[in-house]
């Protein structure tokens, strides 16, 4: 049998004369087996046989005790696994986050009971199986979500990739956690695009650059549409610059055909993420967005550096590409469309904007951008 450190253990035993006698010998069993070396089958099971008799007969407080001590030996049989999780008590969902290991059997168990907290809990460990990542996904609760998308040891493809991808539509907290990681296809947050920071939005815009997309349900509208770029450019460059947003919503209402909602939070989207969008899908090029967005933008802080990302937007996104961005807005696309082979990004190792390159830069919208800036700067002084 193992033997029991320390000895004061078993005089405590003597000493009482057998009160409390199952709970004190049941953590000190427990404690024994967790600083123990690693041990032979022989003795797991002739622990687990003592552990399997002493869990029942001790108290609550003892049982829980017993189960966090013993929680923390990496040689844990399935049978053992078993026996703390169904005494830990309330620190159940940290043991499921930090156990050194945990059999896939275990874990099954533990989601079978339906419980969200202890799904959430599982969902943060690395060495998840397909039968465990099959069982946390079909929960359909946020809270496992979320905790699934910060997991970044489960790896996002297939129909793992559709549940998070349609899940971010649905809860901000995912789409801020799948925009944050390198290995997810940024455009599929396309639907989640308002909810997401300044840097995130760009990030979502960019992962179209370059890129083939379906046909967008709202390019036959734009294209039909009798309005002159050079004139939506004034209008917009007017508006802005008088700071009539309410006005500016009603003329993106009038004709993108998105809701007055939106419209209004386009209005008012001092980064310019989401104006940049229209204008590109109204075939904008850099030299004309950029008047637009010196306007529209915030003058709080140095703006060229955006400006520059712009103009680098406006060379490698495609018109139909911002227009099958304004579709998924309005909800008439299927952005899953996007994981299709010839839909994939040119280069997937690339989800940031790229520096701008000088060799690559054209001379001429550097000045522009520069004179816009000083331009801005005067006008919201």
């Amino acid at each position: 049998m193992i033997g029991f450190q320390p000895y004061e253990t078993f005089q405590l035993l003597i000493e009482t004369g057998g009160v409390d006698r199952t709970n004190t010998l049941l953590c000190a069993a427990c404690d024994a087996f967790a600083r123990r070396g690693r041990p032979t089958s022989a003795e797991t099971e002739q622990f687990a046989a003592l552990a399997q008799r002493l869990f029942p007969s001790a108290a609550p407080a003892a049982r829980a005790k017993a189960a966090a001590t013993l929680g923390r030996s990496e040689d844990l049989s399935p049978e053992l696994e078993e026996l703390v999780v169904r005494h830990l008590g309330d620190d159940l969902p940290d043991y499921l986050v930090s156990a050194p290991r945990l059999s896939e059997s275990t874990m099954l168990k533990v989601l079978s009971s339906g419980d969200v907290t202890l799904g959430a809990a599982i969902a943060r460990r690395g060495e998840l199986s397909n039968s465990v990542l099959g069982r946390l996904f079909q929960m359909n609760s946020r809270k496992v979500y979320r905790a699934l998308a910060t997991n970044t040891a489960i790896v996002p493809r297939g129909p793992y990739l559709s549940a998070l991808a349609r899940s971010a539509q649905m809860d901000h907290q995912v789409a801020w956690s799948l925009a944050a990681r390198e290995d997810f296809d940024a455009a599929l947050l396309a639907p989640a695009f308002f909810d997401l920071g300044e840097n995130d939005r760009l990030k979502v815009i960019t992962a179209f650059a370059k890129r083939e997309t379906p046909d967008a349900p709202i390019k036959r509208t734009l294209e039909q549409l009798s309005v002159a770029t050079s004139e939506l450019t004034r209008a917009l460059m007017k508006l802005f610059s008088e700071n009539r947003r309410p006005e500016v919503t009603k003329l993106l209402h009038q004709i993108t055909g998105l809701d007055e909602v939106r419209c209004g939070q386009i209005a008012h989207d001092t980064s310019g993420a989401a104006l940049f969008v229209v204008l590109r899908a109204f075939g904008c090029n850099a030299q004309d967005g950029l008047k637009v967005l010196i306007h529209a933008t915030s003058h709080d802080e140095d703006r060229s550096k955006a400006l520059a990302s712009f103009s680098t937007l406006f060379d490698t996104v495609s018109v139909d590409a911002t227009a099958f961005l304004m579709s998924a807005w309005r909800g008439e696309v299927n952005l899953l469309d996007m994981t299709k082979p010839e839909y994939k990004p040119f280069d997937p190792d690339r989800r940031r904007l790229p520096p701008p390159q000088t060799r690559d830069r054209d001379p001429v919208v550097d000045q522009a951008i520069e004179a816009l800036a000083r331009i801005g700067a005067r006008a919201a002084s």
